[in-house]
């Protein structure tokens, strides 16, 4: 495992593992998937208030495991609710914090996110509520999830001018997939795909950790589709990852995957996350299994050589 620092947070795992699947969700017992995980050298786990059960499954696992001085915690408030109204105010994001801790059975959450944003909402409000969240030691790091780079230069410019801490990560939806349409609503923001090279050029400059979520695209790059049987595609995966990433020049992406795994003796789901890792990026990603020898494989895909033509090749360029 390769691991990454970011500020007020102890050294932070490149691969978190994603709690938004079974039994997660439906806060089951994890335990051994989650004893499993930790063992290949994961230090991060990644939830969110919407997730269902999720925090109540994570939480027993750090009690009872006794994990809590040994795993790194993200969480993510302000998800607007089931009607689409925004949240992105004091109250309710300090009522989602309060039951999350309360959830995962800490008194601190070492990486938070701000789920959605409210462009409505001046940045400075934010920024000042996070860092009153931070000096009362509720939270470590913090920033935000399909938030747009621009509206993070814009709290950091205001954290800069009041001398505050800042945003120090973001976690905006990644992958060799573009992402063509919002596949849960609510704002989701991605910097995939030939639309979004000013985004990544930010973050290039900034150094700034971007957390990919859905780096695999919903499970469209995991090598359970197959390119050549695309009418079966909405047989195997639901409709978000259809909705989101089941286009033309996807299939194309996934299709050379398949044709660089042979080539290379892998899977498709390796070449999908060397991919990410072969971006000029300071980059972690979410993932989310079932299976420790999968995981190990995507932690592999890692360390995988990939030259800059093939990854071009694979992106259609």
């Amino acid at each position: 495992m390769k691991y990454v620092e970011i500020p007020y947070v102890k050294k932070v795992s490149r691969i978190l593992y994603g709690t938004a699947a079974p039994p997660f969700m439906q806060g089951g017992d994890g335990n051994d998937l989650l004893d499993a995980m930790y063992a290949l050298g994961i230090n991060t786990f990644d939830s969110a208030r919407v997730y269902g059960g999720a925090e109540t499954s994570l939480g027993k696992w750090i009690e009872e495991r006794k994990m809590r001085d040994k795993v790194v915690i993200l969480s993510k408030c302000a998800h607007p609710d089931p009607s689409g109204r925004k949240r992105v105010n004091e109250k309710e994001i300090r009522e989602d914090y309060a039951v999350s801790a309360g959830e995962l059975r800490t008194d601190y959450i070492d990486i938070y996110l701000l789920h959605r944003d409210d462009p409505e909402v001046p940045v400075g409000e934010i920024v000042e509520l996070l860092n009153a969240m931070h000096e009362e030691g509720k939270i470590g790091a913090f920033g935000g999830s399909n938030w747009t780079h621009r509206r993070i230069a814009e709290a950091n410019a205001y954290a800069k001018e009041h001398h505050l801490i800042p945003f120090t990560v973001s976690s905006p939806h990644f992958s060799l997939a573009e992402q063509v349409q919002d596949p849960w609503g609510g704002g989701c923001v991605t910097i995939s795909g030939p639309s979004n090279g000013a985004a990544r050029e930010w973050y290039r400059s900034q150094g700034m950790p971007v957390i990919a979520y859905s780096s695999l695209s919903h499970g469209f790059l995991s090598g359970r589709v197959k390119s050549g049987e695309r009418e079966k595609a909405g047989q195997i995966l639901d409709e978000f990852a259809m909705k989101g990433y089941g286009c033309a020049d996807n299939f194309e992406r996934l299709r050379r995957c398949e044709e660089l795994a042979e080539k290379k003796q892998c899977t498709v789901s390796q070449i999908a996350m060397a991919w990410i890792f072969r971006q000029e990026l300071n980059m972690l990603a979410v993932v989310s299994t079932s299976s420790a020898e999968r995981m190990q494989a995507n932690i592999d895909a890692m360390s995988m050589k990939m030259s800059e033509e093939e990854a071009a090749y694979l992106d259609l360029l």
